[in-house]
């Protein structure tokens, strides 16, 4: 039995007879837009993808940064990043901050009635500006020649991310802002030795939300588990198509 299939998930996969809502993350809904092949097998099944490696310098860097953000936070400062790039905002001040920022527990959540998803993300940060509307934050660790950016085609993760936990917040009754901001963090390479240290350019990336894709995807992803048979693969799945090419060699 393959290792990747684990008989014990099965009280979390879906079933479509069970009345009780079905907790569905940000990262599954966008497996689903990745490959509806993959997302079933997951969501349904039980068999996931092979694991990636952990990021453990990013996850640092993410930590770090959340212990800098909150410095500010109690205080109701700006951080100098807002400063410099003319952000005005203050880290959000909410008793479920914490709760929000808590991916693997808690996460924004809210009850999508129309499929019964019980949809949920963890968020790096949420900013708030004078008139009261929430700046949802996401943190990007890399190491890289050049500057910054979200211009390649892979990223639209990163805006997808994005754009489910404005959703999410406005789901939740806030006022959000359509502008979300990537404190986007690059590690040099240019040092003339490491000394124990690795030292970052720090640049902050204004991204415009655009959450109209969400509910859709929702009911396509409920249509999806509730089907019988296993649906096609992504056009662009790499785990996909490494499966099939190593059926053509038996």
């Amino acid at each position: 039995m393959s290792q990747y299939y684990n008989p014990r998930r099965t009280k979390y996969l879906f079933n479509p007879n069970d009345e009780a809502p079905f907790r569905l993350s940000r990262s599954k809904i966008d497996l689903f837009l990745e490959c509806p092949r993959c997302f079933y097998l997951d969501r349904r099944a039980g068999i996931s993808r092979p694991p990636g490696f952990p990021f453990a310098l990013n996850s640092a860097v993410d930590l770090l940064l959340k212990k800098e953000f909150d410095i500010h936070r109690a205080g109701q400062t700006k951080h100098p990043i807002m400063e410099a790039y003319g952000v005005d905002a203050v880290p959000f001040q909410h008793e479920k901050i914490n709760d929000w920022r808590d991916a693997m527990h808690k996460g924004v959540e809210y009850l999508h009635e129309p499929t019964n998803f019980f949809v949920t993300g963890g968020v790096d940060d949420v900013w708030v500006n004078p008139a009261g509307e929430l700046i949802v934050v996401d943190y990007k660790a890399t190491s890289k020649e050049g500057e910054v950016s979200l211009d390649a085609d892979w990223q639209i993760g990163y805006k997808r991310q994005m754009e489910v936990y404005q959703w999410l917040l406005r789901k939740n009754g806030f006022r959000v802002s359509d502008t979300g901001y990537f404190v986007y963090v690059n590690g040099k390479t240019d040092r003339e030795a490491f000394d124990g240290r690795l030292e970052f350019d720090v640049k902050l990336i204004p991204y415009v939300g655009n959450d109209s894709w969400i509910e859709k995807t929702l009911i396509a992803g409920r249509e999806c588990l509730d089907g019988d048979e296993i649906p096609a693969a992504g056009p662009d799945c790499d785990y996909c198509q490494y499966v099939e090419a190593a059926k053509s060699q038996e």
